[in-house]
């Protein structure tokens, strides 16, 4: 096996708080396909309305999947890996235009499925686990979170997303990304990171409800946060 392949494998286990075992194991057999929400396109009104979740998903994160799917065609290297191992070593692949593919539409789609995962209608999201609520408590308070998140979405000049990711001893960081970069790609001067919570703030994501006002869209997203699934999330990344 050569580095590169060694990279392409590395962390195969430790990367999959963000997809089902059940859903990793699949698109790793098959070619990426289009996951069901796990709840009805209305079921998050008022928060988010069921036109807005109804293009996002069949339109947008479809999208994402065809042309990931298109670009990896016949590239024996790359297809079979997870979705995650795609984008978390996405900075390894050549050519430079395949690596930018699976950047921009691998990313796509798995922040889209994380996105999908950490939301539950309103009143059903229940709250964070107690060690969940202890890194919130450590960070500041979940006051702090928010505000944090909120001026990460709002600093996002255009698109991109706002991200809550483990560091370092199970502590939160509040991040954001361009367009559909993950944290778990990493940088050249800094390793990749796994998040437990992803805000989508692309236009697509709120504009027919919201129009320009970002701000409200985020600060009303949390009536519809899933803390079990986050909490889960937080859990697979400490261990």
């Amino acid at each position: 096996m050569n580095r590169r392949e060694m990279l392409l494998t590395a962390g195969a286990g430790a990367l999959s708080l963000i997809l089902p075992r059940s859903t990793v194991a699949e698109e790793a057999s098959k070619g990426f396909t289009l996951p069901k929400l796990p709840y009805e396109y209305d079921a998050l009104e008022p928060v988010i309305d069921k036109m807005t979740m109804t293009i996002h998903h069949t339109k947008h994160h479809q999208a994402y999947i065809d042309n990931l799917n298109k670009a990896i065609a016949g590239n024996a290297e790359l297809q079979g890996k997870s979705i995650e191992e795609l984008v978390a070593n996405a900075r390894t692949i050549n050519p430079m235009p395949l690596r930018t593919a699976v950047i921009n539409n691998g990313g796509g789609h798995l922040n889209h499925t994380l996105f999908w995962q950490i939301m539950a209608p309103k009143g059903q999201g229940g709250e964070p686990s107690a060690a969940l609520a202890k890194a919130i408590e450590n960070y500041g308070g979940m006051q702090k979170l928010k505000d944090d998140v909120l001026a990460a979405a709002l600093g996002r000049f255009g698109s991109g997303w706002a991200w809550v990711v483990v560091g370092a001893n199970g502590t939160l960081e509040v991040v954001s990304t361009a367009n559909q970069n993950n944290p778990i790609t990493g940088t050249q001067n800094r390793p990749g990171r796994k998040p437990i919570l992803g805000i989508d703030v692309w236009e697509h994501a709120y504009y027919l409800k919201y129009q320009n006002r970002r701000a409200d869209y985020v600060k009303a997203w949390w009536d519809v946060a899933n803390w079990k699934a986050i909490s889960e999330n937080y859990e697979k990344a400490r261990s």
